[in-house]
């Protein structure tokens, strides 16, 4: 019996119009979707997709046993999450080599801060696995400002809100172009460390880059709010230029 293939297909930041032509037409002919979601949700990767799929496809929803309900330095969190992981890459692996093919779809880019990062590390070296790039959220949220994130020889940094403080305003100060990413309840630590930086008043946030929800406004505008999950802060490089 052939072996089936894993495809990690990266569906873009969210506007189903910026999927590559590679991953529409998989989605198209594929018999079994994969897809991560928070338990009881439908899932943003779920929504990109809908009126895609064939009508005798086999769906299997993988549901995070943890999101933000314990903290990320926490032992548990890490537990919880690795046999998560450990039993959906069993479940695509028993597909796969029954001659199966799978497409695993994420939200963005498969391999910028994806959960299938996770799975295709398990599954690399046991059944073939293709993995398709997308659009991210940054591209589509520095697009959404409508100016370029990099000029010349701008250094560009991607942060994640998660880190603390003193981390984030240590690396905003050593960057010309900034993006920062996972804003959520981190909202407030997020513009301290700017504000330490002295690039808070050049910060801008996208929240819902792409998407119909999209909103763009200078950062000092949105103080005080809470934001959403698909939240991005955007800092433009300023450098040189013909």
């Amino acid at each position: 019996m052939s072996v089936g293939t894993i495809h990690g297909v990266g569906l873009g930041p969210g506007d189903p119009d910026l999927m590559t032509v590679r991953a529409h037409r998989l989605l198209r002919e594929a018999r079994y979707v994969a897809y991560f979601r928070k338990a009881g949700r439908t899932g943003q990767a779920r929504k990109i997709i809908k009126g895609l799929l064939r009508d005798d496809v086999v769906e299997y929803p993988m549901e995070y046993p943890v999101t933000t309900e314990i903290a990320l330095t926490d032992p548990e969190y890490n537990r919880r999450l690795s046999g998560f992981y450990a039993d959906c890459a069993a479940h695509l692996l028993k597909l796969a080599q029954s001659g199966k093919d799978v497409v695993v779809v994420s939200e963005g880019d498969p391999f910028f801060y994806g959960s299938f990062m996770h799975i295709y590390e398990r599954v690399r070296d046991q059944v073939p696995v293709q993995v398709v790039p997308a659009v991210t959220g940054m591209s589509a949220a520095w697009s959404a400002t409508g100016e370029p994130i990099t000029w010349g020889d701008d250094i560009l940094t991607v942060l994640m809100a998660t880190l603390s403080e003193a981390e984030l305003s240590k690396r905003m100060k050593s960057t010309d172009a900034l993006v920062v990413m996972k804003i959520g309840r981190n909202i407030g630590k997020v513009c301290a460390a700017l504000k330490a930086a002295g690039k808070f008043d050049d910060a801008w946030l996208v929240e819902y880059a792409s998407m119909p929800e999209q909103t763009v406004q200078k950062l000092s505008a949105a103080q005080g709010r809470a934001v959403p999950y698909f939240s991005i802060i955007i800092v433009h490089g300023q450098g040189r230029r013909p």
